[in-house]
């Protein structure tokens, strides 16, 4: 067995609170954990839709985090449109149509270590309109697998179902599939029967005493009376850094362990 590759992979970053909390904490998290790759999802940077220039200055500034994923709220600010390109270390989904900016996967380099990450984005229970993401992550491994076997997908879907299709499907083929978008972590996290790692959802980053993130009286209301409301992020209340620690052997590109961590501190 060769050197162990270590990746810690952080939930959805939800807003101002999520930004805080990880800015605060984050180095002495990948400290703690001597994670040799820090991997985040942030399409809910900013304001809880989408990301920023700013925002993501704001994060990536930190110096900690290698790369970045993100999911279907991606372009909810339109300036995301303009920046992404210039950003190598962001990624979109990869099964969006060829024109859009930006791109679905990247390899990052350090320690010795090579590492892919590629993005997908689910179908099932979206609105989005988009390629199948079976058949895109199927169409790009054989390049993937040229330049190394430690290969890691983030897949932002809705439906659990589809998320675990997908991990049967890449079993053996990808060293982990990380369940993204639904900001609420499940205790599902195993090594399948190939050396996959899988989780239906990492979690999220952001505000606890909340509602995925945010204000729990404006999306109560939204479900009582199906009448359009605005969602707000929620400020007051414990934080928490939601994600995972893979162990990865570099030499097969299979997992040997997934476990969840939750980070909490209360930041009022």
């Amino acid at each position: 067995m060769d050197k162990i590759i270590r990746v810690l992979f952080i939930g959805d970053i939800v807003g101002q609170p999520g930004r805080k909390i990880l800015k605060k904490n984050i180095s002495r998290l990948k400290e703690d954990i001597n994670a040799d790759f820090v991997i985040a999802n942030i399409e809910n940077l900013a304001g809880g839709f989408g990301i920023t220039e700013k925002t993501f200055n704001e994060i990536n500034n930190i110096g900690v985090i290698d790369g970045y994923t993100s999911g279907n709220h991606i372009w909810d600010k339109k300036e995301a449109e303009k920046f992404i390109e210039n950003h190598t270390n962001i990624l979109r989904p990869l099964n969006y149509p060829e024109k859009v900016p930006g791109k679905g996967y990247f390899i990052l380099e350090k320690n010795d270590f090579k590492l892919a990450v590629v993005n997908l984005l689910g179908r099932a229970l979206m609105k989005e309109t988009v390629d199948c993401p079976f058949v895109a992550i199927e169409k790009l491994l054989p390049e993937l697998e040229k330049i190394t076997k430690n290969i890691i997908v983030d897949f932002h879907a809705e439906a659990t179902s589809e998320k675990e299709a997908m991990g049967f499907f890449l079993n053996g083929k990808v060293s982990a599939v990380i369940g993204t978008h639904t900001h609420v972590q499940t205790a599902d996290d195993r090594v399948l029967s190939e050396g996959t790692a899988y989780i239906s959802d990492v979690g999220m980053t952001g505000n606890l005493d909340s509602v995925i993130g945010f204000h729990e009286k404006n999306v109560i209301d939204k479900f009582i009376t199906q009448m359009p409301r605005k969602f707000e992020i929620k400020n007051k209340g414990a934080k928490e850094i939601q994600g995972v620690i893979l162990n990865i052997d570099s030499s097969t590109g299979k997992s040997l362990t997934i476990e969840r961590i939750k980070y909490k501190e209360n930041i009022n």
